[in-house]
């Protein structure tokens, strides 16, 4: 068999079941566990998928810039986000991150709502800076341009300095035993910080990005409280964080 058509053959298997092990693989491709371990890696090059101990899982299909994201299934996300703003209670501590879906939370906070917004997200202070009645304390730190947020040693030490009690994390890619991942070290590093300070932790996720890994580790699925996802991804949010602990929504 040629090295393109066992490519194909890979492909296809990962997006039917979102996960390929190398035993089943080279079961399946005749082939020596060696030569599948040879393609992941070729395949991951490509980006077309993430190589992990035992196998691959899929990458997240959603765009990365900020503006591509923008309108990327906003109507979803605005279903997202009524969940979420359900959780907020006044006088809470409230961090947003750099997601889509974290702004689409901000723009339809109550305007009689009184909470303390921890963000280093540009955006996120654009939509809050008319509210009436929300404090905003901002994250000063170098422009992630991709992202329009901040990031660095000045944004890590302001997280640390903060205790939240709620974090809203926009998720890149969440899996069950890779964990949360982004595709940004620095980016990272920051959500990571967020995670430390927060009380509580909520995963904003479209079902497309479950089951999914990046390259840079944030946390452990298990420092996630509860995931918000759309109607298609609750199912498999179920599913895949059975016994967990984790709140599906």
């Amino acid at each position: 068999m040629l090295k393109e058509e066992r490519f194909q053959l890979i492909l296809k298997q990962l997006s039917e079941d979102q996960k390929v092990t190398l035993k089943a693989l080279s079961e399946q491709l005749e082939v020596s566990e060696y030569t599948v371990r040879r393609d992941l890696k070729e395949l991951t090059d490509q980006g077309l998928l993430k190589a992990v101990r035992g196998g691959a899982v899929p990458h997240s299909p959603t765009p990365h810039h900020f503006s591509d994201r923008l309108h990327y299934k906003s109507e979803v996300k605005k279903i997202i986000a009524e969940k979420a703003v359900s959780l907020v209670q006044p006088g809470q501590v409230v961090a947003f991150d750099s997601g889509t879906t974290a702004m689409a939370i901000a723009s339809i906070l109550p305007q009689d709502m009184e909470i303390t917004v921890v963000t280093n997200s540009f955006p996120v202070v654009n939509v809050l800076e008319s509210h009436p009645k929300i404090e905003v304390l901002f994250a000063g730190g170098r422009l992630y341009k991709s992202a329009y947020t901040t990031v660095g040693h000045d944004t890590l030490r302001f997280f640390r300095n903060i205790r939240a009690d709620i974090y809203f994390m926009g998720i890149c890619s969440i899996h069950p035993t890779i964990g949360v991942t982004t595709i940004n070290y620095e980016e990272s590093e920051v959500k990571k910080a967020i995670v430390d300070v927060s009380k509580q932790v909520i995963a904003l996720s479209t079902h497309e990005r479950i089951n999914t890994a990046e390259a840079f580790f944030i946390c452990p699925a298990s420092s996630v409280n509860v995931v918000i996802t759309d109607e298609e991804g609750i199912s498999l949010a179920e599913q895949t964080f059975k016994d967990s602990g984790i709140s599906i929504l």
